[in-house]
């Protein structure tokens, strides 16, 4: 082998050798932060929910569905107060985000469904299972709700009358209907397959 081919094997090798060991340093899994510091662990809220008994995730989906149904009134309200004043955009805007709460409710009144059947039943994995998919659906709820409060609509222009003034100017100075007319008229031809 020729000594500039034995140092591009040898260049390819040192980058992929450092793009390997960077790969590997970034899927290495994060350090986990203090126990005694709320601040920093984000898993926090999540167990403590999964601490709860199936009774009690069952009342906190209870609560957590009529938070869902306020919301949702609201922005119906809001839609409506919209279409009352004709402003098609934010009657869009608005419309978009109940229509999208209303599947995040009906999701979330089946999942409380399967949470109160898991609960009855005595299956605590299968009722903690429910109970974050039902938080997860409030959670985007709550999201719509602050999107559906920051639709905007149409802009107002002008406020009171107001008036346009056209002037035209650099007109011809004679009037085109006294331009002559002539007439030009075209024959078609005989046949379609006169032409070659």
């Amino acid at each position: 082998m020729d000594r500039a081919r034995v140092l591009r094997y040898l260049a390819a090798a040192v980058v992929t050798l450092a793009i390997g060991q960077g790969v590997a340093i970034a899927q290495s899994p994060p350090a986990t932060p203090p126990a005694g510091d709320p601040g920093t662990d984000v898993n926090a809220g999540l167990q403590r929910q999964a601490n709860l008994s199936p009774k009690e995730q069952l009342t906190q989906a209870d609560s957590d569905l009529a938070r869902m149904e306020q919301s949702r009134s609201t922005v119906r309200r809001q839609l409506m107060e919209a279409r009352e004043k004709r402003d098609v955009v934010k009657t869009l805007c608005l419309n978009d985000k109940l229509t999208q709460l209303n599947v995040a409710v009906t999701s979330a009144q089946e999942r409380r469904d399967a949470l109160a059947a898991a609960a009855k039943r005595g299956e605590a994995d299968l009722a903690t299972h429910e109970f974050t998919i039902l938080s997860v659906l409030r959670q985007r709820a709550d999201q719509l709700s602050t999107e559906a409060n920051q639709c905007i609509g149409e802009e107002v222009g002008v406020v009171g009358q107001s008036s346009v003034t056209v002037d035209i100017t650099d007109l011809p100075e004679e009037d085109p209907s006294e331009y002559p007319n002539f007439g030009v008229v075209v024959e078609p031809p005989t046949c379609s397959s006169c032409y070659n």
